[in-house]
């Protein structure tokens, strides 16, 4: 028996293939099919089964472009309902597997369908848990995400609390537990890094498996400190329902290489979005007019998500070149899929043609430090509220690029200039861009953000937890 954990960081996302005599399943496969391809061929198995955990809203799954080319039945937990073919599999059904078997755990509360699948080894030993979002390593699934007219985000988490109790603690201590998510994913609030774990240690650290917890204790718990669900989350949900545009035809479709001038005629389409995709530094250095800063080198596919609310609006793109198919798989996987094309050449076909570019100026966290002993300057801190809160510099105001798009915000003036950073320097320059965009000037960006600032001795408020005070 072979079992593979296919890790993918950006979207914080396992997916999994386990192998028995030549026979193979995959577990909440990504939307691009090649590697899962490759790796049936490499190993020469018949994919056999695709196991769905449940819709995800954080990702578009690659089950039905599988199912096409392999011919693998997809299989969903029970109530799931869709508009193409499945085995909706009953609570306890087991499918085989080689030598293997896979026994079908029913365990609502992250979604109504969400079930977790408990393999069985040769020796009909109970192996591990592929668990979806209905356990993480050190959290569990976010209960807020399938809420309808008839079913609150309390009666999920009442559902998640029994099935956590009945159906998962009760299973043996050195099972291993296979998560869908890891750190830096919004289907949960305090995951751990690691991507495995025994049951037995997560029943011993994680704080909603505590035994004596009661279900009023568990709902309050588990319900407390979420963030608002990115808004692409909804639109991935009904894919991974309704069915999606083959990858291989938004690859036919996106990945159009343009000339200079079929570019500058592409950028007057209405409403299109100029995406450059290069890291902050050598955006910061000239980059077109319009165009928005989100890196490939970092969490791309999730902020394209949160930040892009209108998935259906033509992007065009500006990639260091030989990344172009890469970026748009990435944007595939959350749903994007109406790319115009990408400039032949990248930036250098604008800028060695004499096209004009903008900038934005950066400083180190050193200057800002002898900045401050002059003067007072306006801070704008873009991190998440939580990691404001925690630290942060004393006059620095907090506006959390996650939090971008709500309409109660208190809105930026033109005429002040602005000092931007976040923890690193990731989203501030996504910030600047954005803010750029919108027609400021005044912008300089703090390379290394909070984390060259905290070696720095600008005034600092760090927060203290009530409980260490004498």
């Amino acid at each position: 028996m072979i079992i593979e954990q296919i890790y993918t960081k950006c979207l914080a996302q396992g997916a999994y293939y386990v192998e028995s005599n030549g026979e193979a399943f995959l577990i909440d496969p990504l939307r691009e099919t090649k590697p899962y391809l490759d790796l049936l061929e490499k190993q020469q198995s018949k994919l056999k089964y695709i196991f769905e955990t449940h819709f995800h809203a954080d990702f578009v799954s690659g089950h039905l472009d599988l199912a096409k080319k392999t011919g693998a039945t997809i299989v969903f937990g029970p109530t799931a309902q869709t508009d193409y073919d499945i085995h909706q599999a009953k609570d306890n059904e087991i499918f085989q597997i080689g030598a293997i078997q896979i026994k079908v755990l029913h365990t609502p509360g992250h979604t109504m369908e969400s079930s977790t699948f408990l393999l069985l080894d040769e020796a009909g030993k109970e192996k591990a848990i592929f668990t979806g979002d209905t356990l993480f390593i050190g959290d569990v699934g976010r209960p807020d995400l399938a809420i309808k007219s008839d079913v609150t985000e309390e009666d999920l988490a009442g559902l998640l609390y029994d099935s956590l109790r009945h159906k998962i603690m009760p299973l043996a201590d050195d099972i291993i537990v296979y998560p869908a998510h890891g750190a830096g994913s919004a289907c949960g609030k305090n995951m751990s890094k690691e991507t495995y774990d025994t049951l037995g240690n997560q029943k011993k650290t994680n704080y909603a498996l505590r035994a004596d917890m009661t279900k009023t204790e568990f709902t309050k718990e588990v319900l407390t400190g979420l963030t608002a669900a990115p808004g692409y989350f909804a639109l991935n949900a009904k894919m991974n329902k309704m069915g999606y545009t083959d990858i291989d035809t938004i690859y036919q479709n996106n990945l159009q290489a343009l000339s200079l001038e079929q570019f500058k005629t592409a950028i007057q389409t209405e409403n299109v979005l100029l995406l450059d995709t290069r890291s902050p530094s050598d955006f910061s250095q000239n980059f077109i007019a319009s165009a928005i800063n989100i890196g490939l080198n970092g969490d791309f596919a999730p902020w394209v998500g949160s930040l892009i609310q209108d998935w259906e609006r033509p992007i065009l793109l500006i990639t260091d070149i030989g990344r172009e198919k890469e970026t748009i798989t990435r944007l595939a996987r959350v749903g994007y899929h109406h790319v115009l094309g990408y400039l032949e050449g990248g930036i250098d076909t604008w800028t060695n043609n004499h096209q004009p570019t903008e900038n934005i100026n950066n400083i180190t966290a050193t200057t800002l430090e002898k900045r401050l002993e002059k003067e007072e300057l306006t801070i704008i801190d873009a991190r998440r509220a939580s990691e404001y809160n925690s630290q942060h510099i004393t006059t620095a105001l907090n506006y959390p690029l996650n939090d971008i798009h709500q309409s109660d915000r208190e809105e930026l003036s033109k005429d002040l200039h602005y000092y931007i950073h976040c923890a690193g320097g990731y989203r501030s320059m996504i910030l600047s861009s954005i803010l750029h965009h919108k027609g400021f000037r005044n912008i300089t960006n703090i390379i290394g953000g909070f984390n060259s600032i905290k070696e720095t001795t600008i005034p600092q408020t760090t927060f203290v937890c009530p409980s260490t005070l004498g």
